[in-house]
C-alpha cells in the first residue's frame, strides 16, 4: 500500500492531507503531510492543525474549501451562518451529499434539517481532529441516505492521555467576542478512563443591519479502555440564536448596494411599508382613495425590498457511544448506538399576514392594537435514534468487512403566525416565540432508514489490490396530517444492489493509479418544504405513484505522485445523474409557498481535479488546487402531456463553478508562522434556464502568529494569532440559492459577502 511522506513544518498551519484510510484507523504527525494510502477512489482529508490556522469558530466546512472540486460559500467571515452557508462537490449540491461525526449521520444538513444537523452545532470547531472528503463517492459504510455525490466525514479529537488545559479568546470586527476552554482530564482511576470536556461562547453582530449572531456550546467525550478494546461516546449540546441577512436579487443589489439589510432597526418604518402594500392608513384603517399619497418610503422599491426582521433558532443535543473490539488478531468488531434531539424555529417578519385583533402576545395577553406584520415560523422538532455497526475480517490477502446501519426518525414540521402590536415590536427574534394565533399546517413525519453493505479489498500482488462490495438501501417516508392540507400517505427508496469497485496500482514507491465506479442513490425528504412532500395535496397524491429517486453513477480515475519536494494527486471523473429533482420556488421566499417539482432527466458531469503541496525549504511550502467541472442538464422539463415547461438540455447546473482555483504560501520556523491564500471561484448561474449569473471572484485571506516556546519563561504555551479574511474587501455574492432556484432570472436569492474583516486570538495551553 502505497504512503506519500515528506517533513514540513508548516502542517502546523495549513497544509492539506491528501486521502488518508476511511475505514480504518489513521495515524497523523504533526511534521508530515501525507499524500494516498491505497484508496481506490478521488479523497482527501485536512487536519485539525488546518482547521485551526482559520479565525477560531470557523467552519471546518470553509476549512475544506482548499481541497479540489470544493465550493463554499457562505455570508459570513467564519461560514457558519446556516442560511447562507453550504458546499458544492463537483455538481453536487449540500443536500445530496453525506454527512458524518465519527461515523454518526449528520443527515443532509441543509438550513430546514429534518434528518439532522449542521456540522457547526454538532461539535465545537476547535474539536474536530480531522476532515474526510470524498469528492465522487463515499465508502459503502458511510451512514447516508442522501450521499449521491461525495461525502464529508468529521472524526472528533480524542481525550488526550495526559491532563491538559486549553483556553483561548477571540476578538475582532463586528463586536466579536469568543472564549474556547477544554479540559482534558487524562487517565484517572483504576479504569484508566480519560475525558475531555470543553465549552464554547461565540457572539458578533451582522456586518450589515442589525443583529446578532450568536451560540453556545458544550462538548464531552469519553475514552475509556476495555480489554483488548475500547469504549469512546461523546455528548454535544448546542444552542444557537442567529438573526439573517436579507436575500437580494441581482436587481436590488445594483439598485440598493450590497449593504443593504432588514431594517431591524426601525419598526415604524417597517409597519408603514406594510400599510403602503396593503393600502392601510396610519390606523390600520382601509384607504378607498388613490389619491392619498400612500407611497414607499424613499429607496423602498417594493414589500419585498425589506422586511423588519428574520432569524434562526436552533436547539440541539446529539450523542454516541461506540464499542470497538478486537475479538482476534484476524477478528474485530465495532458497534455504535446514538440519538439527537433538536428543537428550532425560522422566524421571519412577514407584511403578508397581518395580525389579528384580540391575536395573544408572547405571555398570552390580547393584542388591541394589532400590527400589519405578524411573525411567520417554521418550527422544527427532531427526535432520532439509531445504531450502526460492522464486522472485520482479515485473512491476509482478502480484508472482508459487512456492516449495517439502522435509523428511526420522528419529525415534526409547522407553518405558524405570531401577533404584534402596532405601537412597538413585542417579540424577540433572539427567543423561541409562544402563543401563536394560527397554525396553518403542521406534519409528522416517520422516517425509517435501514442500510446492509459488504465489501473484500483484495491484495492481488504487492503492487495491486482490488476492492469490490455493495450496499443495500431502503428508506420508508410516512406522513401524518395534523392541520393542512392531506398529504398522508408513504414513499418509499429502495436499492438492494448499489455496487461500488475499485483498484490501485503502485507502479513503485512513490506512484500509485487508482480507479473506482459507483452508484448509489438519495432517499426522498421528509418535509413540507422540500422534496415530493413540499408537493400540492393534489400533487403528492400524484407524485407517489411515480416519483423515482434520485440516483448517480460515477467513475473516476487519478495518479498520486511524489517528487523529492513536491507530492500531490491528479484525478478525473465522468457522472451520469438520473432522476435529477428540481425544486422551483414558487413566489417570494417570505411567502413559504414550497417549491415545485420538476424531473430534469439526466444531468452529465466531467471534470479534473489536481492537487500538490511543494516543500520549498526548511521553513516555507506552498499549496495549491485546481479543478474544472462541466455539469449540463440532459433534458427538457415537460408535463405529464408532454408539453414544455423548461428548456433545460444543454444548460449548466446551477451553482456550479467550472473553475476552482486556490494557492497558499506558507511559513513556520516553529515560532514565527504565517500563511496568505488566494481562492478563485468562477461564474456561476442562478436560474435553471441559465438567463442570470454572477460574476467569478479571487479572495484573500492572510494569518501570522507567533507561539512562544522554550522561553523558560511563563509565557511559554502562548500564542498570538491574527487572521484577515477578505483581505483585498472584495466586493462579491458568495451564496447563490439562499431563497431558492426558479427557471428563469429575478429571485431574491442571493447574498453577498463580507467584507474585509480582522480577528486576533490568543490561546494558552496549561
Amino acid at each position: 500500500m502505497l504512503s506519500l511522506a515528506i517533513a514540513s513544518p508548516v502542517l502546523a498551519q495549513a497544509q492539506a492531507v491528501v486521502a488518508p484510510e476511511a475505514d480504518g484507523p489513521v495515524t497523523t504527525v504533526d511534521d508530515v503531510i501525507v499524500f494516498g494510502t491505497g484508496q481506490t477512489r478521488q479523497q482527501a482529508s485536512i487536519t485539525q492543525a488546518a482547521i485551526a490556522i482559520e479565525a477560531p469558530g470557523t467552519s471546518p466546512l470553509k476549512a475544506i474549501e482548499r481541497l479540489p472540486g470544493v465550493s463554499f460559500q457562505s455570508a459570513d467571515a467564519f461560514g457558519n451562518y446556516e442560511w447562507s452557508a453550504r458546499i458544492v462537490l463537483r455538481s453536487f449540491n449540500q443536500n445530496q451529499l453525506g454527512f458524518t461525526l465519527d461515523g454518526v449521520p449528520l443527515g443532509d444538513m441543509s438550513y430546514g434539517n429534518h434528518n439532522g444537523l449542521h456540522i457547526s452545532r454538532a461539535i465545537i470547531s476547535e474539536n474536530v481532529g480531522r476532515v474526510d472528503v470524498a469528492q465522487g463517492s463515499g465508502a459503502l459504510s458511510t451512514a447516508s441516505s442522501s450521499n449521491l455525490g461525495g461525502t464529508v466525514q468529521f472524526v472528533s479529537r480524542r481525550p488526550s492521555e495526559g491532563f491538559g488545559l486549553d483556553v483561548a479568546g477571540t476578538i475582532g470586527n463586528e463586536d466579536t467576542l469568543r472564549g474556547y476552554v477544554r479540559l482534558d482530564t487524562g487517565a484517572f482511576g483504576p479504569a484508566s478512563t480519560a475525558l475531555a470536556l470543553s465549552y464554547a461562547d461565540h457572539s458578533m453582530d451582522k456586518w450589515k443591519g442589525v443583529g446578532e449572531q450568536n451560540q453556545k456550546q458544550f462538548n464531552a467525550s469519553l475514552l475509556q479502555p476495555i480489554g483488548r478494546g475500547e469504549i469512546t461516546g461523546f455528548i454535544n449540546h448546542s444552542e444557537r440564536r442567529e438573526n439573517d441577512y436579507q436575500d437580494l436579487s441581482l436587481e436590488q443589489i445594483a439598485r440598493l448596494g450590497r449593504d443593504f439589510d432588514n431594517i431591524s432597526g426601525d419598526y415604524a418604518l417597517a409597519v408603514r411599508i406594510a400599510d403602503v402594500a396593503n393600502n392601510r392608513g396610519d390606523t390600520g384603517a382601509a384607504v378607498t382613495n388613490a389619491a392619498s399619497g400612500r407611497v414607499y418610503p424613499a429607496g423602498i422599491g417594493t414589500v419585498d425590498d425589506a422586511y423588519f426582521d428574520a432569524s434562526g433558532l436552533r436547539d440541539d443535543t446529539i450523542g454516541a457511544l461506540t464499542l470497538n473490539y478486537p475479538v482476534t488478531d484476524a477478528l474485530s468488531f465495532s458497534l455504535t448506538g446514538y440519538g439527537h434531539k433538536n428543537e428550532g424555529q425560522g422566524l421571519w417578519w412577514t407584511p403578508y399576514v397581518a395580525t389579528p385583533v384580540g391575536a395573544p402576545d408572547q405571555n398570552g395577553t390580547a393584542i388591541t392594537a394589532p400590527s400589519p406584520i405578524s411573525v411567520r415560523t417554521t418550527e422544527y422538532e427532531i427526535d432520532r435514534k439509531g445504531a450502526f455497526g460492522s464486522v472485520n475480517l482479515d485473512l491476509g490477502a482478502h480484508a472482508l468487512e459487512a456492516g449495517f446501519w439502522f435509523e428511526q426518525n420522528d419529525f415534526n414540521q409547522a407553518r405558524r403566525f405570531y401577533g404584534l402590536a402596532r405601537a412597538a415590536n413585542t417579540r424577540s427574534s433572539l427567543d423561541f416565540l409562544e402563543n401563536p394565533f394560527l397554525t396553518q399546517w403542521e406534519y409528522d413525519f416517520d422516517t425509517e432508514t435501514r442500510l446492509f453493505y459488504v465489501q473484500d479489498s483484495w491484495s492481488v500482488t504487492e503492487a495491486l489490490t482490488v476492492f469490490g462490495g455493495f450496499k443495500s438501501l431502503s428508506v420508508e417516508n410516512s406522513a401524518s396530517t395534523v392541520t393542512g392540507p392531506n398529504k398522508t400517505g408513504t414513499i418509499k427508496a429502495e436499492d438492494n444492489f448499489l455496487p461500488q469497485i475499485g483498484a490501485t496500482y503502485e507502479l513503485n514507491a512513490d506512484h500509485q493509479l487508482f480507479a473506482s465506479y459507483s452508484e448509489n442513490i438519495r432517499a426522498f425528504e421528509s418535509s413540507n418544504t422540500g422534496g415530493p412532500f413540499s408537493a400540492s395535496a393534489a400533487g403528492f397524491a400524484a407524485l407517489r405513484a411515480t416519483i423515482e429517486p434520485e440516483s448517480s453513477k460515477t467513475i473516476e480515475a487519478g495518479w498520486r505522485f511524489r517528487f523529492d519536494q513536491l507530492q500531490g494527486s491528479v484525478a478525473v471523473y465522468d457522472v451520469e445523474f438520473e432522476n435529477r429533482l428540481l425544486g422551483v420556488s414558487l413566489g417570494a421566499p417570505i411567502l413559504g409557498l414550497g417549491s415545485g417539482i420538476q424531473n430534469v432527466g439526466s444531468v452529465k458531469s466531467r471534470g479534473f481535479e489536481a492537487a500538490a503541496v511543494w516543500t520549498i525549504a526548511d521553513d516555507w511550502s506552498a499549496f495549491g488546487s485546481f479543478s474544472y467541472n462541466d455539469s449540463t442538464y440532459e433534458d427538457d422539463v415537460r408535463d405529464g402531456a408532454g408539453a414544455l415547461v423548461a428548456a433545460t438540455g444543454g444548460k449548466t447546473v446551477v451553482n456550479t463553478p467550472d473553475t476552482l482555483f486556490r494557492a497558499e504560501l506558507a511559513y513556520d520556523n516553529g515560532a514565527l508562522f504565517g500563511t496568505v491564500a488566494a481562492a478563485y471561484t468562477s461564474e456561476r448561474f442562478s436560474s435553471y434556464l441559465n438567463d442570470e449569473s454572477v460574476d467569478g471572484y479571487t479572495l484573500v485571506e492572510l494569518t501570522g502568529g507567533y507561539r512562544f516556546v522554550d522561553t523558560r519563561t511563563w509565557a511559554d504555551g502562548t500564542e498570538i494569532q491574527v487572521n484577515v479574511t477578505n483581505l483585498l474587501d472584495e466586493d462579491h455574492i458568495s451564496t447563490v440559492g439562499s431563497g431558492g432556484f426558479q427557471n428563469t432570472a429575478g429571485r431574491q436569492t442571493f447574498l453577498p459577502g463580507a467584507p474585509r474583516q480582522a480577528f486576533v486570538t490568543l490561546r494558552r495551553r496549561f
